[in-house]
């Protein structure tokens, strides 16, 4: 035996040398991000700490000729549709906003995410200061966004910190969701403004998951249902042959389809970035939730055009798949943060999902870089820049945004965990 063992030396060396000299994988890039976004949270939540208020973006103007350009059509068309440029004092700072703002959410859902993967009480306490300032949103009945809102607040502090308050909060909140829902037309009304009939955007994807969560915490299913039974009329109506989304579409009473259109996209068929990723993301969580397949099998439609369709060498995307490919057209950092969160989870959930996974992988390296990451103690203390809030209407046109820093943590919290990774160990 001892003749047998001592021949198989060399190969068993090789084995060890072979295994020794496997190059480990390289993490820095998540160590920065985390350690940036930590920074910039415990900075703003200072700063703004006696103002009640949230951060939004930072303040920009525009020039209406470009605007022009992106748009490919003259001014005259679109001006009285265009946010006023703001005072010069206020260009480059801080924009706060109230509670009733839709982005109300997202940076009290930023603290929560960074105290998630650092384990800093620090971040916790800012987190819970800041979610319980929405605390009378739970009233809000005019708007779908209660989604965004609550749920990425109280819907986090729920899973991190959990208390006897949060599911009356979430529940009262989902009861003002679910009155939006039409029985005929088969959605929930997204906006009480304009002159459509019965507006829905595919934003609205994103507020499901607060219904989701509800029908879990009070085990009552009416709640997943009209999830479900929204995500179905969307699918059948808001998408065109090749899975890109309309950005709006309007319902007559009797359910049948009024108009489809775009608010933020470059023209009523362009394939605006941050709707595509709603999409995809909206459609995962649906899977997630249900288990029914169709929305996988739409997901994955969805997420074969997104990568079919950016242009850019960084996967990070203009602000419309429309909008002329040139170096001056802004890219919207928030529709990457989006995309790379929804296609780690969609990775989970077929055979195949290893492309998509790396293409997060690439979007969060790139997201991580000098390029759209901050520097710790500027960008007005949000984590990333580089987003588009609404071109068309010379609104947020490349500025940093809370719910693109929001994404962005999301997308890190759910990649640490599929790779098994823990902050103490980068």
């Amino acid at each position: 035996m001892k003749k047998h063992f001592f021949r198989s030396l060399p190969v068993m060396a090789v084995i060890v040398m072979s295994c020794a000299s496997a190059p480990k994988e390289d993490h820095s890039w998540i160590r920065k991000g985390i350690d940036v976004a930590s920074a910039q949270l415990k900075l703003t939540a200072e700063e703004i700490a006696d103002s009640a208020k949230l951060p939004r973006c930072i303040s920009v103007g525009y020039e209406l000729d470009f605007l022009c350009k992106q748009l490919e059509h003259q001014s005259a068309t679109f001006k009285d549709s265009l946010h006023p440029n703001p005072s010069p004092e206020l260009v480059g700072k801080r924009q706060l906003v109230g509670v009733s703002d839709w982005t109300s959410g997202f940076f009290p859902g930023s603290l929560w995410y960074t105290y998630e993967l650092t384990g800093d009480q620090a971040l916790k306490q800012y987190a819970i200061a800041y979610t319980n300032l929405l605390y009378p949103v739970r009233e809000e009945a005019g708007t779908h966004d209660v989604g965004f809102m609550m749920n990425c607040s109280y819907g986090n502090a729920g899973r991190l910190s959990p208390n006897d308050t949060i599911p009356t909060v979430l529940k009262q909140t989902a009861d003002n969701l679910i009155a939006r829902f039409d029985t005929g037309i088969g959605v929930i009304r997204s906006w009480d403004f304009g002159t459509w009939n019965y507006p829905v955007i595919i934003d609205n994807m994103m507020n499901l998951d607060l219904l989701f969560n509800v029908s879990k915490l009070t085990g009552n299913p009416v709640y997943k249902d009209i999830a479900g039974k929204h995500a179905y009329t969307t699918m059948k109506n808001h998408f065109r042959p090749d899975y890109s989304s309309y950005h709006v579409v309007s319902y007559n009473s009797d359910g049948t389809v009024e108009l489809k259109e775009t608010h933020q996209g470059k023209n009523a068929e362009s394939s605006w970035s941050r709707g595509q990723a709603w999409a995809v993301y909206g459609y995962t969580s649906c899977y997630r939730e249900t288990g029914d397949k169709a929305f996988l099998d739409f997901a994955g439609k969805i997420a074969d055009l997104i990568m079919s369709r950016v242009k850019t060498s960084d996967f990070i995307p203009y602000w419309d798949y429309d909008a002329p490919d040139t170096p001056e057209t802004p890219r919207d950092a928030s529709a990457a943060a989006i995309t790379a969160s929804a296609f780690i989870e969609l990775s989970t959930m077929v055979p195949d999902g290893k492309h998509y996974l790396d293409y997060a992988t690439t979007i969060l390296k790139n997201l991580s870089s000098d390029t759209y990451l901050a520097k710790v103690g500027e960008n007005q203390g949000f984590i990333l820049m580089h987003s588009t809030g609404s071109l068309p209407h010379g609104s947020e046109v490349d500025t940093p945004l809370n719910y693109a820093d929001y994404y962005y943590m999301e997308a890190l919290e759910r990649y640490m965990k599929l790779k098994g990774l823990e902050y103490k160990n980068l």
